[in-house]
């Protein structure tokens, strides 16, 4: 396989398909957002070929997008990829969308006599850099095994779930409704300790090496917390797409979540107050945020 597709440069698929071009293949690549396109021109792919000419001329598509809305225009909108798909291009779909669309793209592509396998990943924007995603694919075990060399040049834990195309996905939102909760957990646990008197530094270096560290921990205090630094790997609106889609298949399911239905109303109220556009692990400064109001309203008082 030799040339590939890649509609979606945003953070997660630039590095991504630049994975691709450092791997030696011809890399095609597609974005509403001309800018993006420009920086992937600039490392050395393809641009200008329209969406719907790709499945003529790659072997592979994949598609990186941030909602049902955007996959649904790329995969069912007007010169779509369904249109235009053949048996003799394989798409693939990182994104983390609901289960139900996943199901109707497998669906739509195989009444159109093409290959659709769902791989969400895992790993943020430094794993799509350093090219150690985690992909969490869903459909045909003989798709998945031709598509499997070319998602290794962007990951080293490559998984396939099960014949079943939403089992990767169903996989993804089982993974961020922890991050879910690790995310939370760790800024209340961090506003408490310094509230006590501890040195974030030195809390990270003991829990680090305890039954505390979590790789959500030393994502959001490195990366962000202790550069108090929120410019966006992902966001806390994003985190909220997933959580509601993990909300949505509990109703399906009939399992009561009563944490998780909490823990999203909360950051549902986090969004509200203006944060949502920032990194999840805005939450630390959220709480300080609230609590040195509710201090000063009680000083007035």
């Amino acid at each position: 396989m030799k040339k590939i597709g890649f509609i979606g440069l945003g953070n997660m698929g630039l590095p991504m398909s630049a994975n691709l071009l450092k791997a030696g293949y011809i890399v095609y690549g597609s974005d509403i957002n001309e800018k993006a396109e420009e920086a992937f021109q600039k490392l050395g792919g393809k641009i200008g070929t329209p969406a719907e000419e790709l499945t003529g001329i790659c072997e592979v598509i994949f598609t990186s997008l941030p909602s049902n809305k955007a996959a649904e225009s790329v995969y069912f909108g007007e010169h779509g990829l369904i249109e235009q798909c053949s048996n003799e291009c394989i798409l693939i779909d990182t994104s983390t969308i609901s289960p139900e669309l996943h199901q109707k793209i497998e669906k739509a592509i195989k009444e159109n006599g093409g290959k659709f396998i769902a791989a969400p990943v895992s790993g943020g924007v430094v794993g799509a850099v350093n090219k150690t995603l985690t992909f969490m694919a869903g459909g045909s075990k003989s798709v998945f095994d031709q598509a499997f060399p070319v998602m290794e040049a962007m990951g080293e834990n490559i998984f396939h779930i099960s014949e079943k195309v939403d089992s990767g996905t169903i996989t993804k939102l089982m993974n961020n409704l922890l991050i879910g909760y690790y995310t939370w957990g760790v800024a209340e646990a961090l506003t408490l300790a310094e509230k006590s008197g501890l040195d974030l530094g030195q809390l990270f270096e003991v829990l680090n090496v305890s039954y505390g560290q979590s790789r959500i921990y030393e994502r959001n205090y490195e990366s962000f917390i202790a550069k108090d630094d929120y410019n966006p790997g992902f966001t806390l609106k994003l985190l909220i797409k997933d959580l509601q889609f993990a909300m949505e298949l509990s109703e399906q399911q009939q399992v009561e979540l009563p944490i998780s239905k909490t823990l999203l109303a909360n950051y549902q109220k986090a969004d509200a107050e203006g944060y949502g556009d920032l990194d999840m692990s805005i939450v630390y400064k959220m709480i300080q945020d609230r609590n040195n109001t509710n201090k000063e309203e009680e000083r007035l008082v």
